[in-house]
């Protein structure tokens, strides 16, 4: 049996959660959530808890027990918390700005980068050299992270680009010329 699967998820006060077939709705003080599941799966609520089951042992049912669970748990945590992501720019005249809902970088090339939140995320510029991306969809807040830092990745000579916070670049010795 999945050890993360058979975990029941517990739903907190003002979380709402419904399902109707293979979509799973939940809804919470920062938003709404929707998500088509498997079929097969099988939900349960009882006693402000949520069970998932799967109906067999087949490879198939045991791979999607825990995903489905783990899912449903991001959602509930998604729209009750919330998830950010924050990434650092380093590099001399690498820096962020945000103009209306947009994010205005400067990482070096000869023209502005503009990226555009897509529904449900928000930029927070907190300092010229951070962004902090928030939003209630954790796949969404990761996948926007990602396009973002894709703009200028660090590189490993001199550490230069757009990183997460936190993300350890290897670096590299750069060439020692002849003796």
């Amino acid at each position: 049996m999945s050890r993360i699967g058979k975990a029941p998820i517990s739903i907190p006060a003002g979380v709402t959660v419904t399902v109707e077939g293979a979509v799973v709705t939940v809804q919470g003080p920062k938003g709404q959530l929707e998500r088509e599941i498997s079929k097969d799966m099988i939900i349960t609520i009882e006693n402000g808890a949520l069970r998932v089951s799967r109906p067999s042992d087949e490879r198939n049912h045991k791979a999607l027990h825990g995903l489905t669970r783990s899912l449903i748990n991001n959602m509930i945590e998604g729209v009750t918390k919330g998830y950010t992501r924050t990434l650092e720019l380093v590099g001399t005249g690498y820096r962020a700005t945000k103009q209306g809902a947009n994010l205005n970088l400067q990482v070096g090339y000869s023209h502005p980068v503009v990226i555009e939140p897509p529904a449900g995320i928000d930029f927070v510029v907190p300092a010229v050299n951070q962004v902090t991306i928030n939003g209630i969809n954790k796949e969404v807040v990761g996948q926007v992270a990602a396009n973002v830092r894709s703009v200028r990745p660090p590189e490993p000579y001199l550490g230069k680009g757009i990183k997460y916070q936190g993300e350890k670049i290897r670096r590299k010795e750069g060439k020692t010329g002849k003796k």
